[in-house]
């Protein structure tokens, strides 16, 4: 029979994957237009059920990520881009459900893109979209108290459905390395690719933020997607707040700022 039952279901599968498709293709778009400001909401989920990260959480407020909105129109001036502010960066409300696991490094691509359907069915569940949503971005903050020697888990933001998941601190004197996470994966959501190799180092020249600087090391500024500066050709750190880092000339064009050459 042509029109069998599992006919029907492969057609209906098809047709809603072409309106995916299509939906993600539309927002993507739109939020890298830059016509008018992307709404970036945070949302802090209790990582660890600890009461010190539930008391962290119940302090924050909108200022605590006003370092985010500034840095990127600070560097949005340099490229020229005249949309004032380019982000708004809100608190959301707090979420109760933590998204799915993220796969295994060595995971195979179905697992991965299971796992990205997993997580836009479980955003829209917990954050359901809305009328604005082709300019709001989704960060989902896993705040923890962290253990000692112990590396908090891979942060990452999906340019499909706006949306990034960033494990953090619930600590007050790291609020700042956290907003640099959060710009880092805000950046990933608008088509910035990360600019570090695998052992973690910048890539040299795009990873660095000054890469024509005699002698090259130490560099006093980190390309934001880089992570990290360099401080000579084999170590690397954090900085210490967005005020040290920049938006490097292929990240600007990742993300629409510049045209690409």
């Amino acid at each position: 029979m042509l029109f069998s039952f599992r006919n029907l279901r492969i057609l209906l599968l098809l047709g809603l994957l072409l309106f995916v498709a299509l939906y993600t293709h539309h927002q993507a778009f739109d939020s890298t237009s830059w016509f008018e400001p992307l709404d970036v909401v945070i949302f802090p989920i209790n990582a660890d059920g600890n009461t010190d990260t539930a008391a962290y959480i119940q302090r924050l407020k909108d200022a605590d990520f006003a370092a985010i909105d500034r840095f990127i129109q600070q560097q949005s001036k340099r490229y020229e881009v005249f949309i004032a502010p380019p982000t708004r960066t809100r608190l959301g409300t707090q979420i109760d459900t933590p998204p799915p696991a993220v796969p295994a490094i060595d995971a195979s691509l179905l697992e991965r893109l299971t796992w990205s359907l997993q997580l836009r069915y479980w955003a829209w569940k917990n954050t359901p979209d809305e009328d604005s949503n082709q300019h709001r971005v989704r960060i989902f903050v896993l705040y923890q108290q962290g253990r000692e020697g112990a590396a908090l888990a891979h942060s990452l933001g999906l340019q499909k459905g706006l949306l990034g998941v960033v494990h953090a601190y619930a600590i007050d004197k790291q609020t700042q390395k956290n907003n640099l996470v959060i710009a880092h994966e805000l950046l990933h959501t608008v088509g910035a690719s990360d600019k570090y190799g695998a052992d973690g180092m910048p890539l040299f020249p795009i990873g660095y933020a000054r890469p024509d600087k005699q002698p090259l090391h130490p560099q006093s500024r980190c390309e934001i997607m880089a992570g990290r500066l360099a401080v000579s050709a084999s170590e690397a750190q954090m900085p210490a707040s967005l005020r040290h880092c920049v938006i490097g000339p292929q990240s600007a064009a990742e993300i629409g700022w510049v045209l690409e050459e």
